[in-house]
């Protein structure tokens, strides 16, 4: 069934001292993909990392904002002309050298993750996808949530809370010093409450998130591998980060949290486990089957959150072609949702990709 136009579409994108760019503005087709090109070093991701910043106020380059802001400049502005259901939308964001940032939709402030994954939907592919097999639970842990940002508007808010609960409790553990005082005992009983019920809520977000993706993803997967062995041939686990009651578990463990400083249980600490053919994916699997699996995870909470939504969200892909073998390029061509999108790369396109619009970035604007 054809979804209904009520996708976001990115028609203009504008960057002012952002990474290697003084200037430079892009006109995007609406419809279909926009590839850019260029030789490698010319700043092709930087277009794709800006709009991905837009909806989430996350690089998936690096953890430092301030790296994105061109050397020697105070600040960096990413500016994007978007339309929802014929309605225009103007997404502004200020990112300062110190770190600080600002974003406006239509002129008016946003404070709320939740809101920009709403406003600026995006799902990225990348080469360093990788690691969402090979990789820390937090990688795994950032892919979930953010397709939980986009599906469940009231999640978005659990896991805002979360972080902020989190950020302070991580304070006080590390104002303590190792030492339990009644105060710093007071103070953990109140985080400790919130984060029971923010924590449970992400937690049990995630884990339905995982089971209505499992299918999609070893789907996925059979059809970038071509594997011809009973199904399935993937599976994805969800496991907590503690056991039983999340108040209860916090307790438990609060004398060892104040003397390591760090909170040792709670959603921090989920992980989702992954296994191909029944082999743990992260250390048994091939790099082919890894980079196979990483694809099918994207490919699959794509799905998912355009069918959550009724809407697609705006694909990135940045030089994915160039990782994988023709057979699996081809794979993932066919694979590919219809709707706009933005693709890089330094070399031909892929037999079965039809591009609206085909840039040369070097001609998007000057650099120093």
């Amino acid at each position: 069934m054809a979804l209904p136009d009520m996708s976001v579409r990115l028609l203009r994108l504008e960057l002012r001292d952002v990474r290697r760019f003084c200037e430079a503005c892009l006109e995007v087709d609406p419809e279909a993909t926009t590839v850019l090109t260029g030789p490698n070093g010319s700043g092709k991701t930087t277009f794709l990392e800006a709009v991905a910043y837009l909806g989430s106020h996350r690089s998936f380059r690096t953890t430092s904002r301030s790296v994105i802001v061109r050397n020697g400049a105070e600040r960096g502005i990413v500016r994007a002309e978007l339309r929802r259901e014929r309605r225009p939308l103007l997404v502004e964001s200020e990112l300062r050298a110190d770190g600080g940032t600002r974003t406006l939709v239509n002129r008016r402030a946003v404070h709320s993750r939740a809101e920009l994954a709403d406003t600026v939907p995006v799902t990225v592919f990348s080469p360093d996808d990788l690691g969402l097999v090979q990789g820390p639970p937090a990688r795994r842990r950032e892919m979930l949530d953010a397709a939980l940002r986009l599906v469940d508007g009231r999640a978005g808010s659990d896991l805002d809370a979360m972080e902020r609960v989190l950020r302070q409790r991580a304070a006080l553990l590390r104002q303590a010093a190792g030492r339990l005082s009644p105060e710093i005992a007071s103070t953990l009983d109140v985080w400790d409450e919130r984060l029971g019920g923010v924590g449970t809520s992400v937690s049990e977000g995630r884990r339905a998130l995982v089971e209505e993706a499992a299918a999609l993803v070893d789907d996925a997967y059979a059809s970038l591998a071509g594997v011809g062995v009973a199904r399935p041939a993937v599976t994805v686990t969800y496991v907590a980060g503690w056991e039983g009651s999340l108040v209860q578990a916090l307790a438990a463990s609060r004398r060892d949290d104040v003397r390591r400083g760090i909170s040792t249980v709670g959603p921090q600490r989920d992980e989702i486990i992954l296994h191909v053919e029944g082999r743990d994916a992260r250390t048994q699997a091939s790099q082919g089957e890894q980079r196979s699996l990483a694809l099918a995870l994207r490919l699959a909470l794509h799905e998912l959150v355009s069918e959550r939504r009724g809407a697609r969200p705006l694909l990135l892909l940045d030089d994915v072609f160039s990782e994988l073998d023709p057979d699996r390029s081809r794979a993932l061509v066919r694979r590919l949702p219809a709707g706009q999108a933005l693709l890089t790369t330094a070399s031909r396109l892929p037999d079965g990709v039809e591009a609206g619009a085909v840039v040369d970035v070097r001609t998007l604007g000057p650099m120093p």
